[in-house]
């Protein structure tokens, strides 16, 4: 996927391949600035028209292709088959209307209830997400609700018309702890019953170790390593792997101090040659890991990695 910028065309989003099979949470994670919002963006057809393009490559949702879809038929789609919660649920919801309204818009919009239904629905999904006295809060405004109970409004909201898929854009990012566990068994709860697709993109290990059963790993537009949740933390594959499950905080080691991986996440730009990682890489090997193009590497265990040395390395994973 390609932007317009001052620099002409450039690609920020390369050799993405992702599936989320039905019933199934899949994790993308990753640094900011690795992608993982603009790809979410871009299944949902969000992107801003004219200022992007896909010159390759599909987005197919249950065997239908997305690519080229008029706005009229993505908007058809929204909501109804594929449905997005953002970091921010204040910001995504209108000050303007009250949240039954904006819940209610969902089954007019797709299911053609009249209002009066429609806002009953509304106060179900209200009390399906476990807000209380829903009858009567399906009448109040966002801003008489807290963090935690805009981000189960947007759930509610994401989930009416029982989509096939789920993208949950960093939904717990923005909430204390408490809230946050609340909104990850919430969310268990609500696939199990529902039986959703979900996209969990985050930045937070610990919270895809509760949540998805496989983990790609995304690093500067590029997928890096991917498979099932407990092979890819116990034995990683890339060293960027290795750096983020390093970096989770050891609560049975406090005062330790938190490591980190040197460097940032290059400009679209000024990608380096090779492996994009290879700047950051203890590992990397000059004449090897920064030259060609460094693309997927089968493993002896057929799990792919971007890394030229894989098969050498000795990765730590997180202790069993």
């Amino acid at each position: 996927m390609e932007f317009r910028t001052e620099r002409g065309w450039v690609r920020v989003v390369d050799g993405v391949d992702l599936t989320v099979g039905r019933g199934e949470t899949v994790g993308l994670v990753g640094e900011s600035g690795s992608g993982k919002t603009v790809t979410s963006l871009a299944a949902m057809g969000l992107l801003p028209r004219g200022q992007h393009r896909i010159p390759q490559g599909t987005i197919r949702l249950a065997g239908r292709d997305l690519i080229g879809l008029s706005e009229r038929a993505l908007a058809d789609l929204r909501g109804d088959q594929v449905a997005m919660i953002f970091q921010e649920p204040r910001r995504s919801l209108d000050p303007a209307f009250t949240v039954g309204d904006q819940i209610a818009e969902v089954f007019r919009r797709h299911r053609g209830l009249s209002r009066r239904a429609a806002l009953g629905e509304a106060a179900a999904m209200l009390d399906a997400v476990g807000i209380a006295d829903a009858g009567k809060r399906v009448h109040d405004y966002p801003h008489q609700f807290s963090g935690g109970m805009c981000q189960r409004v947007m759930l509610a909201m994401a989930l009416a018309c029982r989509p096939t898929l789920l993208i949950a854009d960093e939904p717990t990012t923005a909430l204390d702890v408490t809230v946050q566990a609340e909104m990850l068994r919430l969310m268990n709860e609500m696939q199990a019953e529902l039986g959703v697709s979900i996209l969990f993109i985050t930045h937070d290990l610990g919270v895809v170790a509760e949540m998805c059963d496989r983990v790609a790993v995304m690093y500067a537009g590029q997928i890096v390593e991917s498979g099932v949740l407990e092979e890819l933390f116990h034995r990683p594959h890339h060293p960027y792997t290795e750096g983020l499950l390093a970096a989770i905080p050891d609560h049975t080691a406090p005062g330790e101090r938190l490591r980190s991986i040197p460097g940032a996440v290059p400009a679209p730009w000024a990608l380096p040659r090779g492996c994009r990682f290879h700047p950051r890489c203890d590992y990397a090997v000059a004449g090897r890991c920064d030259a060609g193009s460094n693309p997927l590497h089968a493993g002896p265990d057929e799990r792919p990695a971007r890394c030229v040395r894989l098969g050498e390395l000795d990765l730590a994973g997180v202790p069993q």
